[in-house]
């Protein structure tokens, strides 16, 4: 017995418009009254990536560029390393490219065709505002995280982004919205730059500060009121200067579970600063035993394995009042003008020093017959004081200016996402209740 076909169910536009609109107990949150909730799915068409075959992966961009995942996005359009001889799910220009897999979000421009792999999604809309529905999908970004699945890394699936709740405004208020966002934007970036530049410039002016202390330049106002000439100020091996002590080889034996004495490590000494929270503990007759690898606080610390980073040279002042112990490959500096010495060593010039001596590229070591050998300039004992106390007041005072920057920049990207949010809700004072329903809108669309 032949089986009958079974009939499609043809939807009125009514019915088709019922289903597209999110019910009101699924609504995220009120919207203006010429608004409505839909979903994604039924305002754009979703192309879901597809990963293609690895062998046809290459590095010759006269292929399709290949779109893997959040490497490849830039601020506004793709940035493809990689190419593909076999494409698998393309994008179009003008098409919304979206991240699915790990990192989620990041919405951007396809401004090509773009093979599109596991990790990103395009969604095409030509019914309403593109830029509209680039910064909608920046606002529920938090969405795509709060639905992904996967334990390793968050995916979002095909059904999760059809299904995502969407507010649809007119579309003279879509791009009302798109207008007012962009001015806002244009002005909290301006002033984004601005702190930036005063982030990106705090090293060059440490240095300044540092090189202009170290040749004289900072005091030689203080040297002529008390009558100093700067050609008193000599040169003199470290090791003239101050104390150097080299760290003992502990052998793995001598290590405790047991909070006794700490033993201090490469692993302790930071740019700058001492991290406390990486000890190794060695049984407490060990600071009678080993009393001159004893570590008292104000010593400065200076790591002779891995000396440096790309940040600077890996130096700092032990801050503890409790003694330690001072493991190989780390020395002391002490009996000396701490600060002034201390500030020297995180000066340019005691970089490059480093950098030249150091015996390997990979994991930058230095000896400490080359850390005595280094010279530094010695004023009188008086003018260290002085430059050190200068330089206590003006790289704090940079120090502050970089933090207050660096807040600034916070505030912006959090007030960038108040502008999205208030911009979805149709706070941003934009709204006009004689435009078109966007029910109208979405008719139309589907």
């Amino acid at each position: 017995m032949a089986r009958t076909a079974k009939k499609e169910t043809i939807l009125t536009p009514e019915e088709k418009l019922a289903q597209a609109l999110v019910p009101e107990v699924e609504q995220i949150y009120l919207v203006p009254e010429n608004w409505c909730w839909t979903y994604l799915g039924c305002i754009s068409d979703i192309i879901m990536g597809q990963s293609p075959d690895g062998a046809a992966t290459t590095d010759d961009p006269s292929f399709m560029p290949l779109i893997g995942g959040a490497a490849d996005m830039g601020d506004l359009y793709p940035k493809a390393t990689r190419y593909t001889k076999v494409p698998t799910k393309i994008s179009k220009t003008g098409d919304i490219i979206l991240c699915i897999r790990a990192t989620l979000g990041r919405p951007i421009y396809s401004d090509k065709e773009y093979c599109l792999g596991r990790g990103v999604a395009a969604i095409r809309s030509d019914t309403n505002v593109k830029e509209f529905i680039r910064l909608g999908l920046k606002c529920f970004e938090q969405y795509l995280y709060d639905n992904a699945a996967g334990t390793t890394f968050a995916q979002v699936s095909s059904p999760v982004l059809k299904k995502m709740p969407f507010p649809i405004a007119p579309l003279a208020e879509q791009q009302r919205i798109v207008d007012r966002i962009e001015s806002l934007f244009a002005k909290l970036d301006e002033a984004k730059e601005k702190a930036q530049t005063v982030v990106d410039g705090y090293e060059d002016r440490k240095a300044a500060i540092l090189h202009k202390a170290f040749t004289g330049e900072l005091t030689a106002e203080w040297r002529d009121r008390h009558g100093l000439l700067h050609n008193e100020w000599r040169k003199k091996r470290l090791d003239e200067f101050a104390e150097i002590v080299s760290g003992f080889a502990f052998s793995s034996s001598d290590f405790k579970e047991t909070n006794c004495v700490p033993c201090i490590k490469i692993t302790n000494v930071g740019v700058g600063e001492f991290n406390g929270n990486d000890y190794e503990y060695l049984p407490a007759e060990y600071l009678s035993k080993y009393e001159r690898f004893n570590v008292k606080r104000n010593d400065i610390l200076i790591s002779l394995t891995r000396s440096y980073i790309a940040s600077g040279l890996k130096v700092c002042i032990y801050p503890d009042d409790g003694m330690a112990l001072l493991n190989q490959r780390v020395a002391l500096i002490r009996n000396c003008n701490i600060k002034y010495a201390f500030y020297y060593l995180t000066s340019e010039s005691v970089l490059n020093y480093v950098k030249e001596k150091s015996k390997t590229t990979n994991q930058p070591n230095l000896s400490i017959k080359d850390l005595c050998s280094l010279t530094i300039p010695v004023p009188t004992k008086h003018e260290q004081l002085e430059i050190a106390v200068l330089l206590d007041s003006l790289l704090d005072r940079e120090k502050q200016a970089k933090e207050a920057a660096e807040q600034v920049i916070d505030q912006i990207d959090a007030m960038k996402k108040a502008i999205l949010a208030r911009a979805f809700r149709g706070e941003l004072g934009t709204n006009d209740p004689a435009d078109e329903s966007a029910e109208e809108l979405l008719k139309r669309v589907l």
